[in-house]
């Protein structure tokens, strides 16, 4: 069975194609063909963040040729794709609109099922393409965007929340301290780089919740705290930024760490997977593969390539849900979005709008 993922929730035009053999154990992972990715980051670069408009216009423009692109690579037609999955939330509503119009109007066309999938829980399944793909169960520490979420993960689509942010997250955090340091945007990337030459002890910023005795989140006093230290510096700031840059980097991955150890203590699990644009981050990796190799945990990352929002991650996910049987492909070329959508409830979505 081949499937055609398309992603658009937000500023990235994702497509992909991942094939799925029926008859093979259910424990044998799909196989990606091929993917390609385009990026808006140098269009919204000019107004500091993403204009949903702007984005959705974009994807108008991108979802075709880069459908073609990976056809062309997979050596495959339109004919051959079995079902055409698309992103249906969380993400801008606009932006999530061109993606779900594109593939009900492609699945009409060939006469293809169609299937709405889950953003997040495409990012949760990513690791699954990975040299080193994990095994249920295991818990998930989801960093992606305005989303920080540790999970206990049993099977496809048998999830419980552990805990999350209770205002922003991670990679807000990331984004919103560049803002403040003058870095531009995207704030994330260009602040880890910078702490890379910085001393990540020269401030003490806060670790927020760090002992609050449960596994939520909580980012908005750091930014903060970046704010008042960065007035504090006044001129002295440029030459002072690349320490801050370090240490609100460290202060964000100390609690990323210590509260996905406290999570595998909690849940007795020995398997940690880490997904999300922020699992990219190299201070984070070094500093989970270190708190797990001495507590004997396994932990897993997606492959770079698939840390930002792509189709590769929504094909898996839909194939991988057609292979459980947790959800079932529809002819039924109506469709909405779910610009909110708690990955909790994530089955209550994924029936035919």
């Amino acid at each position: 069975m081949l499937i055609l993922g398309i992603e658009s929730s937000c500023d990235e035009t994702g497509v992909a194609l991942v094939a799925w053999d029926e008859s093979a154990p259910p424990e044998q992972v799909p196989r990606l063909l091929a993917h390609a990715l385009y990026s808006q980051v140098a269009m919204h670069e000019a107004y500091g963040g993403v204009v949903p408009e702007l984005a959705s216009r974009d994807h108008i423009r991108r979802v075709l040729p880069l459908t073609e692109d990976v056809l062309q690579e997979a050596q495959r037609t339109l004919q051959d794709i079995d079902v055409v999955a698309f992103t249906r939330g969380p993400g801008l509503a606009g932006a999530l609109l061109v993606g779900a119009g594109v593939a009900c109007a492609l699945g009409a066309a060939l006469q293809r099922p169609v299937l709405g999938v889950h953003h997040l829980e495409g990012h949760l399944l990513s690791p699954f393409l990975s040299q080193d793909p994990p095994q249920f169960p295991f818990v998930a520490l989801l960093v992606s965007g305005g989303h920080t979420q540790l999970m206990q993960v049993n099977a496809v689509g048998d999830y419980r929340v552990l805990g999350e942010t209770i205002d922003d997250a991670a990679g807000e955090a990331f984004d919103k301290s560049a803002k403040l340091l003058g870095l531009g945007y995207p704030g994330g990337p260009a602040l880890s780089r910078l702490a890379e030459s910085g001393n990540p002890t020269a401030f003490k910023l806060p670790r927020p919740l760090l002992h609050s005795g449960d596994l939520d989140f909580s980012f908005a006093g750091l930014k903060t705290a970046v704010m008042t230290q960065a007035r504090k510096l006044g001129e002295d700031l440029p030459a002072r930024r690349a320490d801050l840059a370090a240490s609100t980097q460290a202060a964000i991955v100390d609690v990323l760490v210590r509260k996905s150890m406290q999570a595998l203590d909690a849940t007795g699990m020995r398997r940690l997977v880490v997904a999300g644009g922020v699992g990219a981050n190299r201070a984070l990796r070094e500093q989970l593969n270190a708190a797990c190799q001495q507590r004997g945990v396994r932990v897993h990352y997606p492959e770079l390539a698939l840390c930002t929002d792509n189709g590769a991650m929504i094909a898996l996910s839909a194939a991988m849900r057609l292979q459980s049987g947790r959800s079932q492909a529809h002819d039924d070329y109506a469709f909405d979005v779910r610009p909110r959508w708690p990955l909790d409830q994530v089955d209550e979505g994924l029936t035919a709008p």
